[in-house]
């Protein structure tokens, strides 16, 4: 929603905490029609309407766009600095771009980077503790996703990522299909990109939120930002605090994030700003629900979580039909001194230095560390011969050290009449990675119902290394050729070096290491953007990408092929703001194919895939007729396959890559009745097609649908003196108490993840 009138929103700063962009093009010499007017002031054209009422408060402070306007209702102005360097709004770039800022995330109740991706168009997620905020997107999934913290990326999805709370955050910020001119190697379906909150110029503003469910489950946050007394230093301080118990017995996720930011202005031509940030999460995990046989299940079968018919891929027992038992619903099977902890801390800062007329110069130092560890019971095969369940244990701890620097060099220049903009980048970056893991691995049997859970039992360790330096070079240019006509365009040489070790349990060197590789993939981005009319904008773009086995850089053995994974994509589509800017839709078709796939085999062995092949539309539309009303809906179609995909004894070509629905669809409603008390209810509503939990696709994830609804109402300043806006909340996650899989891992396929029931929330929230 757009701020209330009076209020000042903060100017958009790009991850990195660079000045808001500047413009290529100049402004408009014409008149503005109506129609022009209210696309550039977004979601205020609404409040010129005769109905007196009570505005609705901020409830954030979300940044504006780059060019002061109001965010649209699909927020197409904002500028999403992991899409494009050269300071572009989504409806400019060239790509299917989505930016979901700090209002969005409160309002519907998104409490985890896994629920704001959720409700985005096309992707789906499941916090598998294996690999927390594990995503699906066009088809892709995992390391074929790249995750980035203020557009830097850290490592391997699938090895680095964490359970993160969403309070800290300003924006999350997905680019669909491959984007390696922006992250690098990786991301062939996409790149997912968190921003905290920044600093902003004025008044100081503080926020705080609290709330609580019937899970017993609580979330804390306290926020402030603002100019201080010395003239151009500005600032923004962020903690939170989380407990999230889950419904299965001993389950809980604890969260703690500290984050702040400096920004002082040294003079109209240098910004010095610096900004460090302290995560640490620690959990008791679930790792899913047994496979049960039909035959054994019987009364207590289920018969639309999941189906189909399976042979055990950890004991080897043929399980027949499948599905999973009732009374499973809540069991963990984890032993009951698991563990899970993660601490990182990050370090940024940098300068941003106007050296002539349309040149500028930027450029941002950074270093990371995080230590991580994992001590469980993974495994939950149920054996057909015994009628009990297999366990296995595993432990792995992280240690990693990163450091690099990004510069940039932005050139404004008229090239023969036309206006360009041509952005230089160079970045650096040296990754350190140690990794003690399990040498042995303790098993047991335990019941279906009731499991003794046990302990761990005795760990002995071995360990891995890896060092990784990365260097790329890019360019990435904007020609205009006419007002409405912009050619977009991008290039990146990347060298990646690799470096990596084993030694046993007894710390003697493994055969064929230590060993050294090394790449120079060529990435990049061609295409265009059309305004057709006043807010009608066409869009094409061919892009490449390329990761290599460094994304799975602890299962892969020297021995084994390791070779560049590449992608490219083909897209078109088209995004119209309408109506006043009260309306606005886009569409997207796309075809991406990958080559040189790894897969996971299951027992954390990889695979030779051959192809991946990805084809897609999407759609999506939000609308604001009346001051009190919105609605919102996106759906997205896939249809991914495999090809070459063969092997000693059968092939998986043809089937589709585990964790990928045909169609994710969301839609959402809110009303508000303008009292005195302002109250306004919503609905969301979130639909997943069938998935398979492997490549062999013998076991479907049965589609679901789920809604939460929601009311709050906003009490006025007269009730409580000392704060200037109150809002209480009440939500109901999954109403209908829908039981559903919501993610497989296909490295233990023996088991899924199910979904939340329903459940029950209160919070509060105040601003100052």
């Amino acid at each position: 929603m757009a701020p209330s009138a009076g209020q000042t929103a903060p100017q958009t700063e790009s991850a990195s905490g660079t000045l808001p962009p500047v413009l290529v093009s100049p402004p408009p010499k014409k008149k503005l029609s109506r129609d022009d007017q209210n696309a550039t002031q977004g979601g205020n054209a609404r409040r010129r309407t005769a109905i007196v009422h009570t505005p609705r408060p901020d409830h954030s402070y979300e940044p504006k766009a780059s060019d002061g306007s109001s965010p649209t209702p699909l927020n197409s102005n904002a500028v999403a600095s992991s899409a494009s360097r050269l300071g572009l709004a989504v409806r400019d770039t060239p790509a299917t771009v989505e930016v979901v800022g700090d209002r969005t995330i409160q309002e519907r109740g998104y409490r985890t980077v896994s629920d704001v991706a959720q409700g985005a168009v096309g992707v789906t997620s499941g916090d598998n503790p294996a690999e927390p905020s594990a995503f699906s997107m066009r088809g892709y999934t995992n390391s074929q996703i790249n995750i980035l913290y203020n557009g830097i990326k850290i490592g391997p999805q699938n090895m680095t990522s964490r359970v993160m709370d969403t309070a800290n955050l300003g924006a999350v910020e997905f680019l669909k299909g491959p984007a390696s001119l922006m992250s690098g190697e990786g991301a062939s379906g996409g790149a997912i990109n968190f921003v905290t909150k920044q600093p902003h110029t004025g008044a100081i503003r503080n926020e705080a939120d609290f709330s609580y469910d019937s899970l017993n489950s609580f979330r804390s946050h306290y926020g402030s930002g603002g100019s201080t007394n010395v003239d151009g230093l500005d600032y923004r301080f962020d903690i939170s605090r989380s407990s999230l118990n889950g419904f299965a017995d001993d389950t809980t996720t604890k969260t703690l994030d500290g984050s702040g930011q400096l920004n002082y202005r040294v003079s109209d031509n240098l910004k010095l700003w610096g900004a460090i940030e302290y995560r640490e999460d620690r959990s008791k995990a679930y790792w899913g629900a047994p496979l049960v046989p039909v035959a054994y299940s019987g009364s207590h079968a289920t018969t639309d979580i999941a189906s189909g018919s399976y042979v055990s891929n950890y004991n080897g027992t043929n399980l027949g039909p499948v599905t999973i038992d009732n009374r499973t619903f809540d069991t963990n099977y984890n032993v009951l001194d698991n563990r899970n902890l993660a601490q990182e801390v990050w370090l940024r800062g940098g300068f941003e230095l106007k050296l002539a007329p349309g040149l500028t110069l930027k450029s941002q130092a950074y270093a990371y560390g995080a230590e991580r560890s994992w001590f469980n019971n993974e495994v939950e095969a149920f054996n057909a011969s015994s009628n009990l369940v297999d366990r296995e244990r595993f432990y792995v701890a992280h240690s990693q050290r990163l450091a690099g620097n990004i510069t940039d060099l932005t050139w404004d220049a008229n090239i023969a009449g036309f206006d360009n903009r041509l952005v230089m980048t160079l970045a650096a970056s040296d990754l350190n990675f140690v990794r003690p893991g399990a040498g042995n691995f303790p098993h047991d049997l335990v019941s279906l119902v009731d499991p003794v859970r046990g302990y761990y039992g005795l760990l002995t360790t071995q360990q891995q290394t890896a060092r990784i330096d990365n260097e790329a070079l890019s360019f990435e240019d904007r020609l205009k050729l006419t007002d409405s006509f912009a050619l977009v365009g991008g290039l990146r040489v990347e060298h990646i070096g690799l470096d990596r070790n084993s030694t046993d349990v007894n710390g003697q060197e493994k055969a064929n290491f230590p060993f050294s590789k090394s790449w120079s993939p060529v990435t990049g981005r061609i295409g265009y953007t059309w305004e057709a009319v006043p807010g009608l904008t066409f869009f094409s773009q061919y892009a490449t990408g390329a990761d290599v086995s460094a994304n799975n850089i602890f299962l892969l053995a020297p021995t084994q092929p390791l070779d560049l994974t590449t992608s490219r994509t083909y897209e078109t589509g088209v995004k119209h703001l309408f109506w006043d800017g009260k309306a606005e839709w886009s569409f997207s078709a796309y075809d991406i194919l990958r080559k040189n796939v790894y897969a996971a085999g299951g027992g954390m062995q990889l695979n030779i895939a051959g192809r991946q092949e990805s084809k897609g539309v999407e759609l999506a539309a939000a609308i604001r007729p009346i001051e009190a009303l919105r609605l919102w809906a996106n759906i997205a179609y896939v249809d991914a396959r495999y090809a070459d995909y063969n092997f000693a004894g059968g092939s998986f070509s043809g089937n589709m890559p585990p964790n990928v629905p045909r169609i994710v669809a969301n839609a959402g409603a809110s009303y508000r009745f303008f009292t005195p008390w302002p109250v306004e209810l919503g609905i969301i509503g979130r639909h997943v097609g069938d998935r398979y939990n492997t490549d062999a696709n013998t076991v479907t994830l049965n589609a679901y649908t789920v809604a939460d609804v929601y009311a709050f109402v906003d009490i006025p300043k007269t009730v409580f003196n000392a704060v200037d806006q109150t809002r209480l909340s009440f939500r109901v996650r999954n109403i209908a108490d829908k039981r559903y899989a919501i993610w497989g891992d296909p490295f233990y396929p023996d088991q899924v993840l199910l979904g939340a029931p329903r459940t029950y929330e209160v919070s509060t929230a105040f601003k100052w």
